[in-house]
């Protein structure tokens, strides 16, 4: 019999709208929207050790627990060796050994301690960051889990979140999950300048339907208080045509308070460019993003008192693909060129070009 998941319960939370949103909402909407990274950030946001908390159980985390502290430390200590070794970096023992793991996003936010302690902070939690990474796919990599199984886990994680916003009446009138076929794998990794299956994110994809454009904001930052912690989000790899950055703060004129406090410039997209699918009709629009969903793999490990692996971690990395749309933009979505079928033909257009080119002899010109 396996183990049961020792995933930590997160604290009800209630329903943000858009008008209660304010720095801290902003900014990590706009990380999502823009496909950006938080490694380019220079503060957090949290407010409360409680926050924190809501935070790190989000990431799967339970501090309370013996086993995931020791864990978290043990990040930290490699965080900090690498800087001290790398560059010489001097991280003060403050940071280096906080009395709690809640209290570096404190120093990072400018809660707790001086603002070199904040600085210092910032620059710890983005190679902790890194690590969690990269020990998140290792142990993924070593475990007997096959994809299909854990796409199945990833689903059903998913899916009780979305009967979660169903029964708080949230107004979502679809949610929708999909996993690519092999067919549609060929063609995409075809259609990409990188053949490499790696580079195929949304082999599981959910669609998210709102009732309204207003109700886009609020659906997004609430999966990002229950699934996904939002810097989780995979840069470079959003296609945002529904939400630009400028066009939210016009919807939402109390934003313009928090613009001379941002992490980047208010017109940092237009310089970036936006991200589109070059085989989407032209007024097609929606907002299509990847993120790593932490999994906890309890049941495929032995339990903490047993473990007896030198790396004790026991969270996997899902990569998911989201799509999210108003339903009126849904059903315009769907009409003529921006169809799904017109879609795929353009697609396939392209692969068969791809493959045939320089190999097909052409018909002689009479």
């Amino acid at each position: 019999m396996k183990p049961p998941s020792l995933a930590p319960a997160l604290p009800d939370i209630p329903i943000r709208p858009v008008g209660q949103m304010g720095l801290r909402e902003l900014e990590r909407i706009r990380l999502i929207l823009r496909g950006g990274s938080v490694i380019d950030w220079r503060r957090m946001y949290f407010q409360t050790r409680d926050e924190v908390d809501a935070f790190l159980r989000l990431l799967q985390l339970d501090l309370s627990q013996s086993f995931d502290e020791v864990w978290a430390r043990q990040v930290l200590a490699e965080a900090v060796e690498y800087l001290r070794k790398t560059f010489n970096y001097r991280v003060s023992n403050v940071v280096a050994q906080p009395e709690e793991i809640h209290d570096l996003f404190l120093f990072a936010s400018g809660v707790k301690g001086s603002s070199r302690h904040r600085r210092i902070a910032c620059v710890v939690l983005k190679v902790m960051h890194v690590i969690q990474h990269i020990e998140g796919r290792d142990l993924l990599f070593r475990l007997a889990i096959s994809e299909a199984e854990l796409a199945e886990v990833v689903t059903a994680k998913v899916l009780s979140v979305a009967t979660e916003m169903q029964a708080k009446g949230l107004p979502v009138v679809e949610f929708a999950h999909s996993i690519k076929t092999q067919d549609s794998l060929i063609t995409k990794l075809l259609a990409k300048k990188e053949t490499v299956a790696a580079q195929v994110y949304d082999r599981t994809r959910f669609r998210v339907v709102t009732k309204g454009r207003e109700d886009l904001l609020p659906v997004l930052y609430y999966l990002t208080q229950r699934l996904f912690p939002f810097h989780l989000v995979v840069p470079g790899q959003t296609e945002n045509t529904l939400l630009p950055f400028k066009q939210v703060l016009a919807e939402n004129p109390h934003f313009e308070q928090f613009i001379p406090k941002l992490q980047l410039d208010r017109d940092f997209e237009d310089r970036e460019g936006p991200g589109k699918n070059i085989y989407s009709g032209n007024s097609y629009r929606a907002l299509n993003f990847v993120v790593d969903i932490p999994v906890r793999m309890d049941a495929y490990l032995p339990t903490p008192e047993e473990d007896g692996r030198q790396r004790k971690g026991r969270i996997v990395i899902s990569l998911v693909e989201f799509q999210i749309v108003d339903e009126e933009t849904a059903r315009i979505n769907e009409m003529g060129e921006n169809s799904h079928d017109a879609y795929k033909r353009r697609q396939k257009k392209r692969v068969l070009k791809r493959l045939s080119q320089g190999l097909v002899v052409p018909k002689r010109q009479t």
